[in-house]
């Protein structure tokens, strides 16, 4: 890892994006690393666009504003692609994780990128088959953690119970584990 790894989630409210930035955040607490997540609204409503951010590092964290230059983005709605600049700021060299039925290349094209990694996963359909619900969250975590290895996976499960057992019953918490070892699983590349 270099010396500050930052990660921008763009999705809708209620989706989880917050939810996720923090886990990631709270799994990486638990490898020793700094952190940071917070996340920035508009129009505070439930499917209005929003975009929440992590910072995970070796080091103390000594800046406070929202990232303008992540190393990676991770996008849980795909309708954003075609209304929000996702991929602003995103280095050539940078990480584009995407919530879809497209492949990787079908979103290189759709949005004329060049350079940076490019990353798909059906998180909608695996939150659907695990949670019964298409909240794309904890599904988007677990592919974040395969193409990037940030984290380990079993911290991630591990933050997980810890939190979600505290809020939800214990199918939910299984479905949400259940969804990010799939998504792990099923992340594709180009």
């Amino acid at each position: 890892m270099t010396d500050m790894i930052e990660v921008r989630w763009h999705g809708r409210g209620g989706q989880g994006a917050k939810t996720a930035s923090q886990l990631l955040a709270d799994a990486a607490l638990d490898e020793d690393m700094y952190i940071q997540a917070f996340s920035e609204y508009g129009p505070e409503r439930m499917g209005a666009p929003m975009q929440s951010f992590t910072r995970i590092s070796k080091e103390p964290i000594t800046i406070h504003c929202h990232v303008t230059n992540p190393e990676v983005v991770v996008v849980l709605d795909p309708t954003l692609l075609r209304t929000v600049d996702v991929a602003g700021g995103l280095s050539e060299d940078g990480t584009l994780l995407v919530n879809t039925t497209k492949s990787p290349a079908e979103v290189r094209k759709e949005l004329n990128l060049k350079g940076c990694k490019i990353y798909t996963v059906d998180a909608t359909r695996i939150a659907t088959d695990c949670l019964g619900r298409p909240i794309p969250n904890t599904p988007m975590i677990g592919a974040l953690i395969k193409v990037t290895a940030l984290i380990k996976v079993k911290n991630l499960i591990k933050g997980l119970k810890k939190k979600f057992s505290k809020k939800f019953k214990p199918e939910i918490v299984e479905g949400n584990i259940k969804a990010v070892e799939r998504a792990y699983e099923e992340v594709k590349s180009e």
